[in-house]
């Protein structure tokens, strides 16, 4: 590739520079107009740049994005887990091709702004794995546009669902990879016997983890505890993430204090995306303790919610207001949430705005950081690699 300049490009400490990109990397950063640049260049006419977000957690298999309007469907007496997957399974059975769906899903976080991601598809023994088969030839003809880590997920449990064991195991040779979980303790009902087989995968392929965990309160944290307890023990610090983790924000300050320091000692990851129904991590807190707290969209118009933007910004508004962050400190800190943070639970690479960094920016109409996170403005240019992949939302092929 040709070198390209992209000039008049304010970065997060608001001054202009000059970003040289040269092979899909920055290989310059000048103060705009100090060089005549005698290669080809981009004007970004003063807009805000930043890093690629970081969807740390989206389900490609089971969104109905661009397909029919499908109602939601309360759970009978509250929230469960169980219900809401019998819900799935009659949705899914009467959905659009799921190669479409998830291409029309992608679409719309790329148009955002999103070029790494991490997506949970399911692997048990209610669908084998037929989901991930077409989830890893979506990948390959996206390679271009997105970076994508898959994780065969257990929808339907691990020792309740037949033969699914087998079917992780069988899933990371496939090409998925990392091993996920859900809800050891209240879905399948043997916290052990489901972390042996999570675990045990991991260990064999050696993988990363990503463990589903909706449990509250005290079961929710006892279920955290083993878990950082497996990490440490087979010392895979840095590379196991429990995804929503209710139970934290059941918890008092000195409980979730306490546990913070545990997690932050093992090295696991936790993933929110701030539902609007339920507890969730106390991010700020975490921060404080050394946890790394990452997000995603999660579930996007599917048979748990009918929301979903696919926009990882406005997933940190919506993080920063349910957190009550207000300060500029603070808005940075929802801000690093969706982009070096996420970037780090999921061991992204050269991943950032610096010399030596992978070409894979955003453009954002704002004079700085905290305005972005409030306004979460549109109208993105999306760069991969130094080429525009997305303008105004829409994917460039």
């Amino acid at each position: 590739m040709t070198k390209t300049v992209f000039t008049n490009a304010r970065l997060a400490d608001g001054m202009s520079y000059d970003i040289g990109v040269d092979n899909g990397r920055i290989v310059s950063i000048d103060p705009a107009g100090l060089k005549a640049a005698l290669e080809p260049t981009v004007d970004l006419a003063g807009e805000l740049l930043v890093p690629g977000f970081v969807e740390g957690h989206i389900h490609l298999d089971t969104s109905f994005y661009g397909d029919t309007w499908i109602p939601h469907r309360p759970c009978t007496n509250g929230f469960d887990v169980h219900e809401r997957v019998a819900f799935q399974a009659q949705n899914m059975a009467v959905a659009a091709p799921m190669d479409r769906r998830a291409r029309d899903q992608l679409d719309l976080c790329i148009g955002n702004g999103t070029l790494h991601m991490r997506s949970h598809v399911m692997v048990d023994g209610s669908v084998g794995l037929k989901s991930l088969e077409t989830i890893l030839a979506v990948r390959d003809d996206y390679k271009n546009l997105i970076d994508i880590q898959i994780v065969a997920f257990p929808q339907s449990g691990i020792l309740k669902s037949l033969g699914t064991p087998a079917l992780l195991d069988e899933a990371i040779t496939l090409g998925a990879d990392l091993v996920g979980g859900l809800d050891p303790a209240s879905f399948d009902r043997d916290v052990n016997g489901h972390l042996d087989v999570v675990f045990g995968v991991a260990e064999k392929h050696g993988v990363d983890i990503d463990i589903h965990l909706h449990d509250a309160g005290s079961m929710g944290a006892f279920t955290i505890e083993e878990i950082c307890a497996r990490t440490v023990v087979l010392g895979m610090q840095g590379h196991v993430a429990i995804s929503h983790a209710y139970g934290l924000g059941d918890l008092q300050q000195d409980a979730a204090r306490k546990i913070a320091a545990t997690i932050a000692k093992s090295g696991v990851s936790i993933m929110t995306n701030a539902p609007g129904n339920h507890s969730f991590p106390p991010v700020a807190l975490l921060r404080q303790e050394g946890v790394t707290v990452f997000s995603g969209n999660d579930n996007i118009r599917d048979s748990w919610w009918p929301y979903g933007d696919g926009d990882m910004l406005h997933r940190a508004e919506i993080i920063g207001y349910r957190s009550g962050f207000y300060t500029d400190e603070e808005l940075k800190a929802a801000f690093e949430i969706v982009t070096s943070e996420s970037a780090k639970a999921l061991r992204i690479e050269e991943y950032g705005i610096y010399v030596g960094a992978k070409a894979d920016f955003v453009t954002l109409a704002a004079g700085n950081i905290p305005e972005a996170v409030v306004s979460f403005p549109r109208g993105r240019k999306v760069f991969k690699a130094g080429k525009l992949v997305a303008e105004g939302n829409q994917v460039i092929r």
